[in-house]
């Protein structure tokens, strides 16, 4: 991959997610050339006019709307086209794996063989599914292919902690792994606030940690009926990865990628503790797990591998 400033991102879909990854890329000036591809062609050139009319504003050298054969000479493709939970009226992210599988599978096949250092980052949902079977589909090695995974259920997680004891979600440390969905396991042992184990904080009960529980699970939901689309939050889980992949800066992240043998689960992808750099997942850190965390992360993965 060539140097930060000559990077060059495709986005492929332009919806609501899409969009607002593209434009967030530009005004962080992540890559000199960003190029939105979408089956609605109206869609597409619409969000490129309304993000082009800031170009003088900022220092991404050009946006502009593509084919799948110019997405196929990126450095990296975020892939954020699908049907959403609004869309499929789906209680479960698990419920849009038939339409989703397809379009993924259609957009692969369109781009065609991929580079062999291109770096392919699976946003849609189901994600872990879709992550999964993307390395069926292309010719990428698994280290090259990054679902979103929990990351954003980890950030979830760090602001709730954060607001009960009023301080700021970035003094909170943790991982929240498995499913991003329903499934997914906040691992109290690894959660920190300001350096102490929250084990250690008395305001901190088991009532507490189970609300928190079921506000991460419950908080797309949430979003999705007070205004139709959740973007935001997913949107800088984004541009977490793609600037750890850009600025090769080794950051341990809970992503989804596919896994040969950790904590008793293999041959599945879900969010797991992953260390991010200029190649992509360079090894999955060794945390360990209580045999309570370790059951619920193996239950969850077995309900991902159901689907596979």
């Amino acid at each position: 991959m060539r140097s930060p400033s000559g990077t060059t991102i495709a986005i492929i879909g332009a919806g609501a997610v899409g969009a607002t990854i593209a434009y967030t890329a530009a005004i962080k000036h992540l890559a000199s050339k960003i190029i939105l591809v979408d089956i609605d062609k109206q869609k597409e050139a619409g969000e490129v006019m309304d993000m082009c009319d800031g170009l003088c504003f900022m220092d991404t050298g050009i946006i502009s709307g593509g084919t799948y054969k110019e997405a196929k000479a990126a450095d990296i493709i975020v892939i954020a086209a699908g049907v959403t939970q609004k869309q499929q009226g789906a209680d479960s992210r698990l419920d849009l794996i038939e339409k989703n599988k397809g379009i993924l599978k259609s957009i692969l096949k369109s781009i065609g063989r991929l580079k062999k250092d291109t770096i392919l980052l699976i946003v849609s949902n189901p994600v872990d599914i879709l992550t999964h079977l993307a390395v069926r589909f292309t010719n990428l090695p698994t280290s090259q292919i990054i679902g979103t995974g929990t990351l954003l259920d980890t950030a979830r997680m760090r602001e709730a902690v954060a607001s009960h004891l009023h301080v700021h979600p970035q003094n909170v440390h943790g991982y929240v792994l498995g499913e991003h969905g329903n499934s997914s396991v906040i691992v109290w042992s690894s959660v920190t606030v300001g350096g102490i184990p929250i084990k250690q904080i008395p305001s901190f009960t088991t009532h507490i940690k189970k609300q928190i529980e079921q506000s991460v699970k419950k908080r797309a939901h949430a979003i999705i009926k007070r205004k139709g689309v959740t973007c935001y939050g997913v949107t800088l889980a984004t541009m977490t990865l793609l600037e750890a992949i850009i600025y090769n800066q080794h950051k341990t992240l809970s992503i989804s990628t596919t896994i040969r043998s950790w904590n008793g689960v293999s041959h599945v992808a879900l969010g797991v503790p992953a260390v991010i750099g200029r190649a992509g997942v360079e090894r999955i850190w060794p945390l360990t797990l209580s045999s309570l965390e370790k059951k619920a992360f193996r239950k969850s993965a077995s309900l991902l591998i159901h689907y596979l």
